[in-house]
């Protein structure tokens, strides 16, 4: 498995993050302050150019810092757990130290996927919300307690997504049987079928009007011909009748 030092390395080879965009992104959200953020900043650049323990007199001579500033203010970052110091061997085997910023890039990571995720659960709501909207209004009433939290269960519980239930939504309105024991039960075959998406649900509904068709045709008798009834008397499929 990948580690935060490899995939941030990844990330940023690929161009997909930018460190200092992402650090000044989220640093008040970590609660680093603004001049323990420049001094980060800093020392990111001495790296960059090959330095990696600069000292305190080094990075006081590009911040308007003393030298004492700096170094209370690199403690407390490492108090902090947003940097840390570690030995490292030369090749002629001769030990050294090096600061590393790890630690904070990544918490970096651990941000952005936070913020992914936050973005992910208010986007469902916001579909969760506008599902409830267009049940009220295909039935044309307010929903009743019931009713609302039977669709409910069908998320919470069933873990329907949205565009599945909206798509059942619309089997039931087209087949014109608007109820939610009609949809509750396509939700129930298309659950048993491993129907996970609207284009899983079409391709299952189109499967069983083929069915269908096919087994009301008329067969033919002996002095008659065959009739088969056009597609319109038979456009939607019964779900109430899967089992029969």
């Amino acid at each position: 498995m990948m580690n935060d030092a490899d995939r941030l390395q990844t990330w940023i080879e690929r161009g997909s993050v930018n460190i200092s965009q992402l650090f000044f992104q989220f640093y008040k959200e970590l609660q680093i302050s603004d001049t323990e953020a420049m001094l980060i900043m800093h020392l990111n650049a001495f790296h960059e150019e090959g330095n990696e323990f600069p000292t305190p007199a080094n990075i006081a001579q590009r911040m308007n810092l003393t030298e004492d500033m700096i170094s209370s203010s690199m403690q407390r970052l490492m108090q902090k757990g947003f940097m840390e110091i570690h030995q490292k061997l030369d090749d002629q085997g001769v030990l050294y130290e090096v600061i590393n910023l790890m630690p904070i890039w990544s918490r970096l990571i651990d941000c952005v996927f936070a913020k992914s995720e936050n973005n992910e659960k208010e986007t469902s709501k916001l579909k969760e919300g506008q599902l409830f909207q267009l049940f009220e209004q295909e039935f044309g009433r307010f929903l009743s307690p019931m009713e609302s939290e039977m669709i409910s269960m069908w998320l919470d519980q069933d873990r329907h997504s949205p565009e599945v239930i909206r798509k059942a939504l619309m089997e039931a309105v087209l087949s014109q049987k608007l109820s939610l024991r009609y949809i509750d039960r396509i939700l129930f075959e298309w659950k048993k079928n491993n129907v996970k998406t609207p284009e899983d649900a079409n391709k299952l509904s189109k499967n069983f009007r083929k069915n269908t068709i096919q087994k009301n045709v008329i067969q033919p008798e002996k002095k008659g011909t065959e009739q088969i009834p056009p597609a319109s008397n038979v456009p939607f499929y019964n779900w109430l009748d899967r089992n029969k």
